[in-house]
């Protein structure tokens, strides 16, 4: 028998010293990086269109991401790409 995925997350987790934190049920701003970047994903893509297919999906995944990364200034991070981020950082 094969261990579940969750049980060999939390294997590979205390292997590599990492301690797995939940957030508590309706506090969702324990997660807010996370948050944000869902209602992003829901609003910018996924809330535009009818997917009929999980490679669909994966298709306007990847256009996004690739948008979000190289061609939409970011404010957060002072109105470059995450792209441009990445390479002012190497």
């Amino acid at each position: 028998m094969h261990a579940s995925p969750v049980g060999q997350r939390m294997k590979w987790a205390a292997k590599h010293g990492v301690k797995i934190q939940h957030i508590q049920p309706g506090q969702p701003q324990q997660n807010a990086y996370i948050e944000r970047y869902n209602r992003t994903v829901r609003h910018e893509w996924l809330d535009q269109y009818i997917i009929a297919s999980i490679e669909e999906a994966q298709d306007h995944a990847t256009q996004w991401l690739w948008t979000y990364n190289n061609d939409r200034p970011n404010m957060g991070i002072g109105g470059i790409t995450p792209a441009m981020k990445l390479k002012m950082a190497a």
